[in-house]
């Protein structure tokens, strides 16, 4: 019998949150897609691996040993998947380096520099993720390593290192009644509708909706995007305002916004992540490349 390793990721998630809702977060997917993955699933095996209820997913006896290996079993998997992956890049002499808008800044070129001598022959294949998959495509074993800001969903199952700090702006309608002032306080934002990224990325849509720092204010949502090009056109149109990266006012320009130093948020952070696991001393080069790139 043929089982898709992603239903067992995901079986694995759902078992360990004991929640549709916490698991769907967790993963950037639908609660009703993931709900479709766990059924398809126990038709494979031809088990019932929950019991639902009200207070969420119990497991039932087959699920709790499907629950006890399949971890391994995953790990294992990743690994070899991994692994493989290293050596078409080895055989090819290309580094996969995802990056998260911005995330890729001035500093990405001195990096992609030093990493050429240190790497002679070797050539940084650098791929954009979309605000649906902050993890840059690291989680996913897409990339190597990848420039990601935080936080992100599932950022504690890899290695973390933090590269620059910088404040949060606040990109504005240019016809917007605030953006004539130099600096806005983020109390004042609370009643404007906001521009944010898919609920499925859970801790990623938080932080730039900054829905820890409102004092309880629920937040008004004016659209949802995951695309740079499209945030930035939502914004333009009147559709809400957002909380940005200083170095937005470098890298994201575009007439009909306007950026703005907002206080009361906390900042936002740059960072190199790859994978624990990960023994490539490729991955290791770039990853010193990048420390040695902090101000």
């Amino acid at each position: 019998m043929d089982v898709d390793t992603r239903l067992l990721r995901y079986f694995a998630i759902v078992a360990e949150e004991g929640s549709l809702t916490r698991a769907a977060e967790r993963l950037l997917v639908s609660q009703p897609a993931l709900t479709k993955q766990v059924k398809q699933l126990e038709s494979q095996l031809g088990v019932r691996l929950f019991t639902r209820s009200r207070t969420g997913m119990a497991l039932t006896g087959p699920g709790r040993l499907l629950a006890e290996r399949v971890p391994s079993l995953l790990a294992t998997w990743n690994q070899v998947l991994r692994e493989t992956r290293h050596a078409a890049s080895r055989e090819a002499r290309v580094l996969r380096v995802g990056f998260i808008g911005s995330a890729a800044n001035e500093a990405t070129q001195d990096i992609i520099a030093a990493f050429t001598i240190r790497r002679p022959g070797w050539r940084v294949e650098m791929r954009q993720a979309s605000w649906a998959n902050p993890s840059a495509g690291l989680a996913d074993g897409d990339v190597d390593v990848a420039l990601v800001r935080l936080p992100f969903p599932g950022q504690d199952a890899l290695r973390v290192e933090v590269l620059l700090t910088e404040p949060r702006f606040v990109a504005l309608p240019s016809a917007h009644p605030l953006a004539s002032r130099d600096v806005i306080a983020f109390h004042e934002l609370w009643d404007e509708p906001f521009v944010a990224a898919p609920p499925e990325t859970g801790a990623w849509r938080d932080h730039w909706l900054a829905t820890g720092e409102r004092d309880g204010h629920p937040v008004r949502i004016g659209a949802v995007t995951d695309q740079p090009d499209d945030w930035l056109n939502a914004i333009a149109n009147g559709y809400g305002v957002a909380l940005a990266p200083a170095s937005n006012v470098r890298f994201y320009a575009r007439p009909g916004v306007v950026y703005r130093p907002v206080t009361g948020v906390s900042p936002s952070q740059v960072a190199v992540a790859w994978a624990p696991a990960d023994t490539n001393p490729v991955v290791g080069d770039f990853v010193r490349c990048c420390l040695d790139s902090r101000p």
